[in-house]
């Protein structure tokens, strides 16, 4: 999700980290009535007022498609979902027809039963096929698909423009030139962070840990097994735990930074560059750096080469429990189509999940491109498993960061022992 934006933001834009719990309740048997009133539930924002206004145009264009139906939006706090999620799970009654969550959400929700299987829908749906496939990777679980992706989250390097002037500077075209400018700007400009990323932010830390050959966790088995304590990754993870230092984003003010943190520090001008989202470029506009920024890519381990980013984002779901499924997945499909995907970007700066709509909104605003340019080079995603949840709602890569950054443990150390709680969740 936005890590956001949400949650992303938050997203997490978020990047919305999961953290409700699975549960084992049967979905209740859903209807497909044609009338009455379909429930939504959709994610409340700081700014939703652009968020609500597409939206209610959406709605009175259903309306008007359907007679005899009505439209409930229910705005949902980020911070409560796990608890209004649960509930739905568990008392199916309770549940909306349908609903936005975050993508590192959908293994743990598809295990409670709760969600229809979308695969079908989008497969005969007239935009399906423009659903970028590794976003549609982000919805699936089991080798089932279980949202339309309504929004996708990408992260890119953001850098002062008048600073690199200021010091002759160049973008960095590897992550070892951005360690290196970054040290640059700190030591000539003691006041700024270099770079101001975060031991909170894992979002930032992944693309490191992917370009330089790690990954999170592989399948052995059938099942999940760390692998955050090779060579490879550590390799990545002691990259960026470096930049956590006192030559370029101290510690003891950097360690403890998330995502939403680190690129509030760069738009109020107190750092060289970040790392953020798409979803975070409204926040930066409305900052100090506004007309002072630019972005690119965040380069790999070699020139020319774009580091791989996870893949946030949110989706439209269905519940079984939908008395009115067809309803639920025509209103998901209009939702998440091209002309609202558009207007989202508009209203909120959600990249859509669409290739046609990417490339069209890349042509027009020249800020959309890096972003485009990091998804179309590559992706990943974090384990398509339940057990995620637990791994992010425990901090356990975050920890590993933060005692590699502040010297409180080695890099072999820290990583031997997140290791060693990621293989616990997964069992």
């Amino acid at each position: 999700m936005r890590t956001r934006v949400l949650i992303a933001g938050l997203a997490a834009v978020g990047l919305v980290a999961a953290c409700a719990p699975a549960q084992n309740t049967p979905a209740a048997g859903g209807g497909d009535e044609k009338t009455g009133t379909v429930r939504v539930w959709l994610f409340d924002e700081a700014n939703r007022a652009p968020k609500e206004a597409a939206v209610k145009e959406a709605i009175a264009e259903f309306k008007a498609a359907h007679s005899g139906v009505e439209v409930d939006v229910q705005w949902i706090p980020v911070e409560g979902r796990a608890d209004k999620f649960s509930g739905a799970f568990n008392d199916p009654a309770s549940a909306p027809d349908v609903a936005e969550f975050g993508n590192t959400d959908v293994s743990s929700y598809a295990a409670t039963g709760a969600l229809a299987d979308l695969t079908g829908d989008l497969s005969s749906w007239k935009e399906g096929a423009d659903i970028l496939p590794a976003v549609l990777e982000t919805a699936k679980s089991g080798g089932k698909t279980y949202g339309l992706p309504w929004f996708t989250g990408i992260r890119a390097l953001y850098y002062r423009t008048d600073i690199f002037a200021e010091l002759g500077l160049k973008p960095p075209t590897t992550l070892a030139e951005l360690t290196e400018t970054a040290k640059t700007i700190r030591a000539k400009k003691p006041e700024l962070y270099g770079i101001s990323v975060g031991g909170k932010y894992t979002y930032a830390m992944l693309p490191f840990l992917w370009a330089h050959g790690g990954e999170i966790a592989e399948q052995d088995g059938g099942k999940w097994k760390s692998t955050v304590d090779s060579e490879q990754a550590k390799a990545g993870v002691t990259a960026y735990a470096n930049l956590l230092k006192a030559d370029i984003c101290p510690p003891e003010q950097c360690a403890n930074l998330t995502g939403t943190q680190s690129i509030t520090a760069f738009a109020g001008g107190k750092a060289g560059m970040s790392i953020g989202g798409d979803f975070n470029r409204k926040a930066v506009e409305a900052g100090q750096v506004k007309g002072k920024y630019a972005i690119i890519p965040l380069p790999g381990t070699e020139a020319g080469k774009i580091a791989p980013a996870f893949a946030g984002g949110n989706l439209l779901g269905v519940f079984n429990a939908s008395k009115r499924k067809s309803l639920a997945v025509e209103f998901t499909e209009l939702l998440g189509g091209a002309k609202y995907q558009e207007k989202m970007y508009v209203a909120m700066g959600n990249l859509p999940t669409l290739g046609s709509v990417q490339q069209k909104l890349a042509a027009s605003d020249p800020s959309v491109k890096p972003f485009v340019d990091t998804l179309t080079a590559g992706t990943k995603f974090v384990p398509a498993t339940a057990a995620w949840s637990k791994i992010d709602a425990q901090n356990v890569l975050p920890t590993a960061i933060q005692q590699i950054a502040t010297g409180g443990k080695d890099p072999a150390t820290a990583l031997t022992a997140a290791a060693a709680e990621m293989n616990k969740a997964f069992g």
